[in-house]
This record gives C-alpha cells, sequence and structure tokens, in this order.
C-alpha cells in the first residue's frame, strides 16, 4: 500500500514535459491512449443530463511558437512557473499543452498573453 501511496505521490508532482512523455510512451510502447482512455472513463460517468452541462474546465494548447519564438518562452515559463528549459522543452514540442484543467477566465488570459507574444494558440 505504501508502494501505491509512493507511487501516486510521484505522478502527482510530474511536470507537464514529464507528462507528455509518460504519454508518448504509454501510446508507443503499450498501445494507450492516455487522451482517449479519460475520455472513455469519463464519457460512461457524464451520463446524458450531464452532457448538456456548460463546460467549466478548459485546456490551452500552444500550436506554435510564431516569430517571437524567445517570447514565447519565456511567457509559458512565467505562466506555468516551470524553468527555462522545461518551458523551452514545451515551445520546442508543439503542439503542446501549457495548462489543463483551468476555468475559462484564466484560459482566455492565457490564450490572450500568448498571442499578444505571438504565438498560435487553441483553447480546447
Amino acid at each position: 500500500m505504501a508502494e501505491l501511496k509512493d507511487f501516486a505521490e510521484q505522478l502527482v508532482n510530474l511536470t507537464v514535459k514529464e507528462v507528455n512523455e509518460l504519454a508518448t510512451i504509454l501510446k508507443d510502447e503499450y498501445g494507450i491512449e492516455p487522451a482517449a482512455a479519460a475520455v472513455a472513463v469519463a464519457g460512461p460517468a457524464a451520463g446524458g443530463a450531464d452532457a448538456a452541462e456548460e463546460k467549466t474546465e478548459f485546456d490551452v494548447i500552444l500550436k506554435a511558437a510564431g516569430a517571437s519564438k524567445l517570447a514565447v518562452v519565456k511567457l509559458v515559463k512565467e505562466l506555468t512557473g516551470l524553468g527555462l528549459k522545461e518551458a523551452k522543452g514545451i515551445v520546442d514540442s508543439a503542439p503542446a499543452p501549457i495548462k489543463e484543467g483551468i476555468a475559462k477566465d484564466e484560459a482566455e488570459g492565457l490564450v490572450k498573453s500568448l498571442e499578444e507574444a505571438g504565438a498560435e494558440v487553441e483553447l480546447k
């Protein structure tokens, strides 16, 4: 039981880059699509009435850094609290999630900031 708790703590403390790498490993080596699995798990629990509810959690996805890559890297570093190397890794691996499961107002603010810096961003 203690081992599972330690494992859960390790998962919770993963950086965005590490989560992306884990997703790639799960997909390439084990044939598991993490995003599809999350949707499959959430789908049956949602039910028919819940499907009509307004979406409350949004993901901000960096599609491309644009012409001002350095400015976008600095902004991603600032917005996520990651180190410069991790922020650069996210920008270099675009399309990549910047923040996931955040409120609509925060997500729209991030999109606006990133677009002003020259990035191409998607709100999901």
